[in-house]
């Protein structure tokens, strides 16, 4: 890429477009200087509709042909397209009868992240993961803090070709113990985690689905044969607020969390508390009732706050009060490991022993400050500590 190309852009696209390396200082890393440069000498490209779709695009799988048009079977929106038409995701569109996803080898945004990140505090704390996105988001939630890449369409976006063999040899080489797929919304770039994600484990690296869940049973069993974690965003508890906040639906997500979990995925949960939306109280105790009869009672819970972005800028940021009452109803109604996220200081980023409730692992933010763990066991107590630890 020219310099005169980068002038061109703001510093916040700039670093939305992924080609620089974000948090990798404050993680540790190596080699962080020459990944960038990689990346900078990959350039930039762009997709050109109609015609021919080009190499950034593939075949998808799951489709079928319908009397109205090619319906897309990935995830609950089900569009039905015609040609020249996008799917709601904006990255799925059909040529000659068929369903193609634009979103492969075309990532907009590329960082190496502490995996306490995304959040997933429960698996392999203070590891590095190759993190990937591309354009385009099945949801429109009004909070969104992605915006300017998860409502956009891959032709829209400043993009780097990364095919999934890069991807995986990138990782590598910057001694990444996993890839995530994250940022905007894996599930718009299917086809492109996918294949991504079977070439990794096979070279040894994990995958993680940083996600809002809202995926169909088929692809998610497909997937989860290769998927290690994930932190599925459960944005509220309420069918009337998921049309409305997001654009999608709530059993679609339960129905999520109870795969991964029946295909032995380690899982953890967020839960966004936007003001006037999700912070009701009732709501979220019948949220954690309903998380610990379906068996997530060792499944750590992220309560976030709510930053005013995209559409809801009117709105304050989440009172600390609410969190600190959502995280005791948690841990009241019998959830072993409650956080709340996006509050710089907090004590309720540690993690402690669901027994003599002694911090087992002290975190700053991303950093990992002390660990008092005898592998996967408290060492006050020998208490397990659920997680993947090695």
């Amino acid at each position: 890429m020219e310099l005169q190309m980068l002038k061109k852009i703001s510093k916040r696209q700039f670093i939305r477009s992924g080609l620089v390396v974000i948090g990798a200082t404050a993680a540790g890393l190596q080699n962080v200087d020459g990944f960038a440069k990689t990346l900078i000498n990959m350039g930039t490209t762009n997709i050109s509709l109609p015609g021919n779709l080009g190499k950034f695009s593939k075949e998808s799988p799951y489709a079928v042909t319908t009397p109205k048009g090619v319906k897309c079977q990935i995830c609950p929106n089900n569009c039905i397209l015609k040609e020249g038409l996008d799917s709601i995701c904006r990255t799925h569109v059909v040529k000659d009868g068929k369903l193609y996803t634009i979103a492969y080898g075309n990532p907009c945004s590329v960082h190496i992240d502490p995996v306490e990140k995304k959040p997933l505090f429960h698996y392999l704390p203070a590891s590095s993961s190759f993190s990937i996105a591309t354009a385009g988001c099945n949801f429109a939630c009004l909070n969104c803090q992605n915006w300017e890449i998860s409502q956009q369409s891959p032709k829209d976006t400043m993009n780097v070709e990364l095919f999934p063999q890069k991807v995986v040899e990138e990782a590598l080489k910057n001694r990444c113990s996993s890839i995530a797929y994250t940022y905007s919304e894996p599930i718009a770039f299917y086809e492109y985690m996918f294949d991504t994600a079977r070439l990794a484990k096979a070279h040894g690296i994990a995958n993680l689905l940083i996600s809002n869940g809202y995926i169909n049973e088929k692809p998610l069993r497909d997937l989860s044969k290769y998927l290690n974690a994930a932190n599925i965003n459960l944005k509220s508890f309420n069918e009337e607020t998921y049309a409305k906040l997001n654009g999608g639906s709530l059993q679609p997500i339960l129905n999520t969390l109870k795969i991964l979990k029946e295909e032995g995925v380690w899982l953890e949960i967020t839960n966004l508390i936007v003001p006037g939306w999700t912070d009701d109280l009732n709501m979220i105790r019948e949220m954690c009732e309903w998380l610990v009869i379906n068996g997530f009672a060792d499944n750590p819970l992220h309560f976030s706050r709510f930053q005013p972005l995209y559409k809801l800028t009117s709105l304050p940021c989440t009172p600390l009060d609410i969190l600190e009452k959502a995280r005791n109803i948690a841990l009241k109604t019998g959830i072993h490991y409650v956080y709340i996220g996006n509050v710089p200081g907090t004590t309720a980023e540690n993690t402690y022993c669901p027994k003599c409730k002694k911090i087992v692992i002290e975190r700053r933010g991303f950093a990992i400050m002390s660990k008092n763990m005898n592998h996967d066991a408290c060492k006050f107590c020998n208490t397990k500590i659920a997680g993947v630890w090695s």
